[in-house]
């Protein structure tokens, strides 16, 4: 309608020239002269007016498309104050620019709704360009999962974490992969999932990482638990019928002691052997009940407890040992009113366990010692933590003491670790390792 109406205009400023000339034409041709003194002021001003009018049109039109290229939709044109000329103009351009104004602010709303519906997902995002390499986007979840505060570049993660960033890079779109990041120096199992984009020309890659290392130790524990019940079942039945048929034997080989030549030995030989079998069969029948015990422990007895009275029971508990291997005990707990909910008599099971092993880490050190403290972490967690001046785990072990039957001492059963994160795993939390050179830090985080 506006262009149609300039249009419009445009033709009658045409026509109006086109009469104004042919009268001019005439007038000379008949020899008027005196007429010109009109018509030529007029022939000027139509054609002052075609300037000025197309002018406008152009200024206007150029304000509008720099409005338009920069994004510039608080731009508004008055109306009311212009000519009528360039009124339907402005109209046109200001219903063009409230349009635009409107898909703008639907798109930043749908943005920001989106944007917040990320930050909320526990999973976290990455996207960066896939060959600069720049992060374009990380949301606040990845921040705290991987305690980031800022990524320029996705090759800036080689240097803090080579095996995540090796795993990121070679991670193809549309497949997953279980990876290994690290956060307070504690390894953690993240699943990756990677998928790819184009926009302007570039392809971007967007990475989803999601901590499923609860899960799996879950699965893990549980798989673990079902093969123990089934071992120590089928070792018991078996055992137990064996041990009891030995002790039969040596009972009757002792009754017919009298009655049997034993100048060879023969009988010596054979009741030594009996014997073995014996001992060995108890020795398997006890190893079994042993392994047996990871699977009893089903339920909780949850009370509110605190950090101060559970210090407090352990130290008197190992006092005596540890003074007897002149081993120093530190206990740091800043806020004595810090209370948990937890099952009092297991966790100090926990953390007995946890001395225990701390007292055999620092055995060949010179000046040993031991630090148990309570706090609440940055997650409002209660975390109990327990550091010896050891020489430290060495890397490729930290994964495996939780498994049950390994045990990195002599005549360990490879137990203690293994019933401690199944108890930890019943409060609905997990206990984490941290090892140096300069000493091993155990992490209840409840």
């Amino acid at each position: 309608m506006i262009f149609k109406s300039t249009q419009a205009k445009i033709i009658i400023r045409i026509l109006m020239m086109l009469v104004t000339l042919t009268c001019t034409s005439w007038v000379i041709a008949n020899g008027g002269y005196v007429y010109l003194l009109f018509l030529v002021p007029v022939i000027v001003y139509q054609c002052t007016e075609m300037f000025r009018f197309h002018y406008k049109t152009r200024k206007e039109l150029e304000l509008f498309v720099e409005s338009v290229q920069y994004r510039d939709f608080s731009r508004h044109f008055d109306v009311k104050n212009a000519t009528q000329d360039v009124q339907l103009l402005r109209e046109g351009f200001n219903r063009i620019i409230d349009t635009f104004k409107t898909i703008t602010q639907e798109k930043e709303t749908q943005y920001q709704y989106l944007q917040k519906i990320l930050e909320l997902v526990d999973t976290g995002i990455l996207s960066y360009d896939e060959v600069k390499g720049e992060v374009v986007w990380m949301n606040e979840s990845l921040k705290k999962m991987l305690q980031l505060p800022y990524l320029k570049s996705i090759h800036s993660l080689e240097k803090r974490d080579e095996g995540l960033y090796q795993d990121i890079i070679a991670l193809k779109p549309g497949s997953s992969k279980v990876g290994v990041a690290y956060k307070d120096n504690t390894a953690f199992k993240v699943l990756l999932s990677a998928t790819a984009f184009q926009t302007a020309g570039s392809t971007y890659k967007l990475i989803a990482f999601q901590n499923v290392n609860e899960a799996l130790e879950e699965t893990e524990s549980q798989a673990w638990q079902k093969l123990l019940s089934v071992l120590t079942h089928e070792i018991m039945n078996s055992v137990a019928p064996i041990s009891s048929l030995a002790e039969t034997l040596n009972s009757r080989l002792l009754e017919s002691m009298m009655l049997l030549d034993n100048r060879s030995g023969a009988v010596d030989d054979l009741k030594l052997g009996i014997e073995t079998i014996r001992r060995r069969s108890e020795g398997l029948l006890k190893f079994a009940e042993t392994y047996r015990n990871l699977n009893k422990i089903t339920t909780l007895h949850l009370q509110k407890v605190y950090a101060f009275d559970i210090f407090e029971n352990i130290l008197v508990l190992m006092q005596p040992t540890l003074e007897q291997k002149n081993i120093e005990i530190e206990t740091i707990l800043k806020d004595t009113e810090l209370m948990f909910e937890a099952d009092p008599s297991l966790i100090e099971q926990v953390l007995i366990n946890l001395v225990v092993n701390a007292i055999e880490a620092v055995r060949e050190v010179e000046t040993p010692s031991i630090l148990l403290s309570a706090y609440i972490n940055p997650d409002k967690r209660t975390v109990i933590k327990l550091t010896d001046n050891g020489p430290g785990i060495p890397p490729d072990l930290r994964e495996r003491i939780f498994i049950p039957f390994f045990s990195t001492k002599k005549n360990g059963s490879g137990i203690g670790l293994s019933l401690c994160k199944q108890i930890m795993m019943l409060h609905k939390g997990r206990i984490q390792v941290q090892s140096s050179s300069e000493g091993t830090s155990f992490l209840l985080v409840f």
